[in-house]
């Protein structure tokens, strides 16, 4: 286990000459949970120098790290313009109570579904916030996720209907039976909102080839107290996996998915013998070690010799973690329905028969808005494939 992710930031891009260095610099050296006098020291000289501080705040609200920058802010900061301190104040106290709603929820959704004895494990969320940010002020979020085997989402969608949440999208039930096989999550909306829950009987949809299913993470899944409440959670390993590839799938665009990242390397008994033999047997040894390269190089995050093994290993890790973080220091988003988007995460899988499983995949598994795009009697679902070709090439162009 680490010792301390809160070492100073070392980043060094050639991108910072494209965007504003010092408010970036400032936003990674506030982007943890536990800080080391130097990153205090860090703070303090970056606040008192001229800070854009309107860029800082749309920076943070991007980057989803706003209550780390609040909180960290107001204890270290300098110079701070009185305004400034309003908002920052105003903003913290706000997530705090939308924070405290989504756990009081999280504990009641997961009664219901222990009334119907559903096994349904909540990751993310208040769940991560408190487990392993160690405070649930420190961490933004929208919704609660659930991960439930795919045999229980018909119940799980009852006990959700019995607390008042509705499906997003209404979808017949061919359409239902075609993401259920296809796709790997349902949104649902609530009385305070929309898309407010979301069931996962997959971490990732099938055509990216990672086949980490719902099953055995709840089989391996642990206890932990969130608000009082003893809840179930994620093994520790299973939990950085599931983080990982979450971050990689969006190619690493929000500085909060490396703040989560290191942050459970921070706070979590990690067993890496066991985390990079599931990596190896799942192909994704590349994204794992991507991801905690940029949690070193961005955020400064000490690594464990055992989590940092792997980096020096693939030629390919670093090259690909300095494009990753040129784009997260100018705030790049990507468009993920883009033949370069494609491209690059065929260029994060290690194994050529990955990369092959994943074009397959890509080209001919439907997705919801293939069957939303064009709508066909059940009896001629196949050719869903057909569409989902016709649809990909016609993006891709």
């Amino acid at each position: 286990m680490s010792g301390s992710s809160s070492s100073s930031p070392v980043l060094t891009l050639e991108s910072q000459r494209e965007s504003p260095a010092r408010e970036f610099e400032l936003l990674c050296a506030a982007a943890a949970s536990h800080l080391s006098p130097e990153r205090i020291a860090a703070i303090a000289r970056a606040s008192e120098a001229v800070v854009d501080w309107p860029s800082l705040l749309r920076m943070a609200e991007y980057h989803g790290t706003l209550p780390l920058l609040a909180h960290n802010l107001l204890a270290h900061g300098r110079g701070i313009p009185p305004e400034v301190e309003r908002d920052l104040r105003a903003s913290f106290a706000e997530n705090v109570r939308r924070n405290l709603w989504f756990a009081s929820e999280l504990v009641r959704i997961c009664r219901g579904f222990a009334a119907r004895s559903i096994a349904a494990v909540p990751y993310k969320g208040p769940l991560l916030a408190e487990s392993v940010y160690n405070d649930l002020a420190l961490r933004r979020f929208s919704d609660l996720d659930f991960l439930v085997a795919p045999r229980d989402v018909q119940s799980a969608k009852q006990a959700l209907a019995d607390l008042e949440y509705q499906p997003s999208t209404a979808l017949t039930q061919a359409a239902e039976r075609m993401e259920l096989k296809n796709g790997y999550e349902l949104a649902f909306d609530g009385p305070a909102g929309k898309y407010l829950v979301e069931l996962q009987w997959r971490i990732l949809p099938p055509f990216y080839a990672i086949d980490l299913r719902s099953d055995g993470l709840i089989q391996r899944s642990t206890r932990v107290v969130v608000s009082g409440q003893v809840l179930p959670s994620l093994a520790p390993e299973d939990l950085l996996v599931v983080l990982c590839l979450h971050a990689a799938k969006h190619l690493w665009t929000r500085m909060i998915w490396l703040c989560d990242i290191a942050e459970t390397i921070r706070s979590q008994k990690i067993d890496y013998q066991i985390l990079w033999a599931r990596a190896q047997t799942l192909g994704v040894v590349r994204m794992l070690a991507v991801g905690f390269s940029l949690a070193k190089n961005v955020l400064g995050a000490d690594l464990p010799e055992e989590a940092a093994e792997e980096i020096p290993k693939d030629r390919h890790v670093e090259s690909l973690a300095r494009e990753f973080a040129a784009r997260l220091g100018r705030s790049a988003a990507y468009d993920f329905q883009s033949s370069f988007y494609f491209r690059r995460i065929l260029d994060l899988r290690e194994r050529r028969t990955d990369q092959v499983r994943y074009l397959w995949r890509l080209m001919s598994t439907p997705a919801a808005s293939d069957v939303a795009a064009v709508r066909l009697p059940e009896k001629f679902s196949p050719l869903y494939r057909a569409v989902r070709v016709l649809r990909l090439i016609r993006k891709l162009h």
